[in-house]
């Protein structure tokens, strides 16, 4: 009994190991692609083996996600570098895809001012108020 004990706790190791392997390269993986809206290291959840190490079974990256304010030109190429860095891991977490998600929403948003002020500049320098389109058919 004591052999399969041993076997047993062998195995959860060897998991807990993998585990930690996967979660540290899941973070490592937001990081990079993160840049310099990271905000600090990853924040890691441990669990203590039956060799009393510490193994990561969970880890978060915290990352700026808000819109940069008054420049819509800067905030479009801010939620491409959070969506990218959301969905860097091999394998997103559904919490990484509700980050891209909202990462791709902040970008819509900001191309549609980006489009606004375009028709604004337009109006404004006399561009768009004197042009007359005719359809023939």
């Amino acid at each position: 009994m004591v052999g399969s004990v041993s076997a047993a706790a062998s195995v959860a190791l060897l998991k807990l190991a993998q585990t930690d392997r996967e979660v540290r390269a899941h973070e490592q993986a937001h990081m990079a692609a993160a840049g310099s809206y990271a905000r600090g290291g990853p924040t890691y959840t441990f669990e203590r083996g039956s060799d009393g190490r510490l193994y990561a079974v969970a880890g978060e990256v915290a990352i700026d996600a808000s819109p940069v304010p008054n420049d819509p030109e800067a905030t479009l190429r801010k939620a491409e570098v959070v969506r990218a860095a959301a969905l860097a891991p091999a394998e997103p977490s559904s919490q990484d895809r509700a980050v891209a998600a909202q990462a791709s929403q902040m970008a819509a948003e900001a191309q549609a001012e980006i489009q606004q002020q375009r028709i604004e500049a337009a109006y404004s320098s006399g561009e768009g108020s004197s042009q007359i389109i005719s359809l023939v058919a």
